[in-house]
C-alpha cells in the first residue's frame, strides 16, 4: 500500500485506538481540525472526542494530564503541535515522566508517547523548525525514536504506543508528504538499519537527514566513492552494534543531522564510534550539522540545513589515500 508518512502515522494511531481501548489521544487542534499537519484527521469523528481530545493551549497541562492517565493504566499519546512548543512541558517530562519507573523501583511503568513534529525544510519561522532531540537524548528514562520512511512511521509509532516506557516520537515535518510503501515487517525499535551498503565510508543519520545522505551517496558515485548509509531510527537506546559494524568495515564515518553541532547528537555518536572503533578508523569521525545559532528565517534555512554538497565536502576531508 502506497501512502504518505502523515497517512502512515494516521493509520498507526487509528489501528492503536481500534485495538486497545486504553489508547487516548490528546493535543491542540487534533480533534475537529485533525492536527496542523492532519495526522489525526478523522479520528475524533471515528472514536469520539473522549479518545481524541482537543486540549487547551497549555503544553505543561497536556503532559501533566497524560502522566496521570498513564499512571492509572491508560496509554495516552500526546501531540505537541511544533517542536519548540514542547518546551513548556519539558519540566513534566524530565521531573516526572522520565523518572516514574525508577522512582517506584519498577512498580509503576509509564506507557506514554509524546509525538513531536520536528526539524526544518518547510519554511517555518522560529519555534516551528527546531531540532531538539539532544534534550530528550540527554534525559535518562526516555526512549527517543524518529522515522525516515513511511514503513517506519507506522511500525515505530505502533511500537512506541505499545511500550511500557515513555517514548518521545520525533516526526520529521519535511517528510510528512513523502510517499512510500507500508510494509508488514518493520525492525524493532532500538535497532538501526543499513539503508544503503557502501565500501568507502559510512554516513550515519536519522529522520530528515536520511534522504539527504542517500542523495549524497548517489552523487558520490561520480567521484568514485561508494558510501553506505545507516539509519539510526532510534536514538535512545542507541544501536552500537549495527553502527560500529559498518564503521569498522569502511574505516571512515560522517554523522549528519539538522540539530546544532556543539553538544549535539553527533558529538555523542562520534564519541561512541571513536571509543569502539578507534583502531579501525582511517580518519576522525566527521560531522555535518546545523549551525550553532537559533533557527534562521525561512529564506536562510537552505544555508543552515545540511545538504548533499556539505555531506560530500565532509567525506572529502576523510584523509583519502590513493
Amino acid at each position: 500500500m502506497t501512502t504518505t508518512m502523515a497517512g502512515a502515522l494516521n493509520r498507526a494511531l487509528r489501528d492503536a485506538l481500534a485495538e486497545d481501548p486504553a489508547v487516548h489521544l490528546l493535543g491542540e487542534d487534533i480533534g475537529t481540525l485533525g492536527g496542523v499537519f492532519r495526522v489525526t484527521d478523522g479520528l475524533a469523528a471515528e472514536f469520539g472526542d473522549e479518545r481524541c481530545t482537543d486540549t487547551p493551549l497549555a503544553e505543561a497541562g497536556i503532559l501533566g494530564t497524560a502522566t496521570g492517565m498513564a499512571m492509572y493504566g491508560l496509554r495516552p499519546v500526546v501531540e505537541m503541535q511544533f517542536d519548540a512548543f514542547a518546551y513548556p512541558a519539558f519540566e513534566q517530562l524530565v521531573s516526572h515522566v522520565a523518572r516514574m519507573r525508577n522512582r517506584t523501583r519498577g512498580a509503576l511503568p509509564l506507557p506514554l508517547t509524546v509525538r513531536i513534529p520536528y526539524g526544518g525544510g518547510i519554511g517555518g519561522v522560529e519555534h516551528h523548525s527546531d531540532s531538539s532531540e539532544a534534550y530528550y537524548m540527554a534525559t535518562p528514562g526516555l526512549h527517543v525514536m524518529t522515522p525516515s520512511t513511511v514503513a517506519d512511521a507506522y511500525g515505530l509509532l505502533r511500537q512506541a504506543i505499545a511500550s511500557d516506557d515513555p517514548v518521545v516520537f520525533l516526526e520529521p515535518k519535511r517528510l510528512y508528504w513523502a510517499k512510500g510503501e507500508l510494509e508488514p515487517d518493520v525492525p524493532p525499535g532500538g535497532r538501526a538499519v543499513l539503508r544503503r551498503p557502501g565500501a568507502s565510508a559510512t554516513l550515519i543519520a536519522y529522520g530528515p537527514s536520511v534522504p539527504v545522505c542517500l542523495a549524497a551517496a548517489e552523487a558520490a558515485r561520480e567521484r568514485g566513492w561508494d558510501l553506505g548509509v545507516v539509519d539510526l531510527r532510534t536514538l535512545v537506546p542507541f544501536d552500537d552494534e549495527t553502527v560500529c559494524a559498518e564503521v569498522r568495515r569502511t574505516g571512515r564515518a560522517v554523522v549528519v543531522h539538522e540539530a546544532a553541532g556543539f553538544a549535539g547528537p553527533g558529538a555523542e555518536i562520534a564519541a561512541r564510534v571513536t571509543e569502539r572503533c578507534f583502531h579501525y578508523l582511517a580518519a576522525p569521525v566527521g560531522r555535518v550539522t546545523g549551525f550553532d545559532i537559533p533557527y534562521p528565517p525561512p529564506l536562510l534555512e537552505r544555508h543552515h540545513l545540511p545538504d548533499a554538497e556539505r555531506v560530500l565536502a565532509a567525506v572529502a576531508r576523510l584523509q583519502w589515500e590513493d
